[in-house]
């Protein structure tokens, strides 16, 4: 049996663009990274059931930086791309998928925009909203420039959820059929805590935010009636006695909702968590990702594999992982992806 997976990537040295990775699940091993499709650093991918893929996209013509998607139909053995939606500045840093309501949404780290897309049927796309995040920004060198939005999606009750690494906020927004926003909520975090992504446990009514600048996680709170998120519990992801520079990135949650896994840049682990009935998070294992810099990570369809990427030191990782424990252990290191950022299963 084999698995595929889209990676995002940076493209500042040797990266191509898209490129998509193979799991043999038996073996288990790492194999075939393909060169799938150009993108100028498509750090993150979202795909829509129709078979297209929605790509952080960034151009540069005559020294000016343009940034977006690029939006590729992969129905076919080639990707075939049908539109690029550019403009002036750079890329987001994040794009997802409303399939209910044939919406794409990019949060723009440099520009502090969150941007709505309506989907055409053809699977182009066309502006329908943009925010722009004003708020005071916390004290962190990292946030001195102003607000930064690294992540838009949806909750589980289909409002959209935006976490704000420069003003120590997470925003929620209704939204309306047609691609509107209005605001819902805002839960202010510790000052520094910086944060990056979020994942919802819907049967437990809690969230986990990951902090990239204060490498923590939070246990969130959150009422579907009101939209409000509140703040239960918060824990360290690196050792207490780390002293050098580290960068939370990524958090994903077992489909059981019994273990938390997020990545540290810096540290370059994978912190394990188990979660309590209440959502409350205790440490069960640190593990290397036998590289540098660890961005995103995945796992095969049954979640007994982990396929993380380590941007600077160019290679993936993989690892099976014990669904009682939660515990990972090493498969292979040492595989070669150039400058990986995200992980995507290619399974639609």
């Amino acid at each position: 049996m084999t698995e595929d997976f889209y990676i995002g990537t940076y493209t500042k040295r040797i990266s191509r663009g898209i490129y998509r990775v193979t799991v043999d699940t038996a073996a288990p091993k790492l194999m075939d990274c393909e060169w799938l499709a150009s993108a100028g650093s498509p750090t993150y991918i979202a795909k829509a059931a129709a078979k297209r893929l929605y790509v952080i996209n960034k151009k540069e013509t005559d020294g000016t930086t343009h940034g977006g998607l690029i939006i590729y139909d992969v129905s076919e053995e080639k990707p075939r791309a049908i539109q690029q939606v550019l403009e002036l500045g750079a890329s987001p840093a994040y794009v997802s998928v409303d399939e209910a309501r044939q919406l794409v949404y990019t949060a723009n780290y440099h520009t502090a925009a969150v941007t709505v897309y309506a989907i055409a049927a053809d699977g182009t796309l066309k502006e329908t909203d943009k925010v722009v995040d004003q708020d005071p920004v916390g004290p962190a060198p990292e946030q001195a420039d102003g607000p930064h939005p690294h992540f838009a999606d949806l909750t589980p009750d289909n409002r959209l959820v935006v976490c704000d690494l420069g003003s120590d906020k997470v925003y929620v927004y209704d939204v309306s059929d047609d691609g509107k926003l209005s605001p819902v909520s805002q839960l202010d975090m510790p000052a520094g805590y910086g944060p990056r992504h979020i994942v919802f446990d819907d049967q437990k009514g809690v969230a986990y935010l990951v902090g990239e600048l204060s490498s923590n996680v939070a246990t969130l709170s959150y009422d579907a009636a009101t939209g409000k998120l509140a703040v239960k519990s918060i824990i360290s992801t690196i050792p207490a006695d780390w002293t050098t520079h580290n960068g939370a990135a990524a958090i994903r949650m077992s489909k059981d909702g019994r273990f938390i896994y997020v990545s540290n840049r810096g540290n370059n682990s994978l912190a394990v968590f188990a979660t309590a009935d209440d959502g409350t998070l205790t440490l069960v294992q640190r593990i290397s990702t036998e590289g540098d810099f660890p961005r995103d990570f995945n796992w095969t369809s049954d979640q007994s594999l982990l396929l993380v990427v380590n941007q600077n030191s160019d290679n993936a990782s993989l690892f099976s992982r014990d669904a009682e424990s939660g515990k990972l252990t090493l498969a292979q290191k040492d595989f070669m992806v150039p400058e990986g950022v995200s992980v995507l299963p290619a399974k639609f």
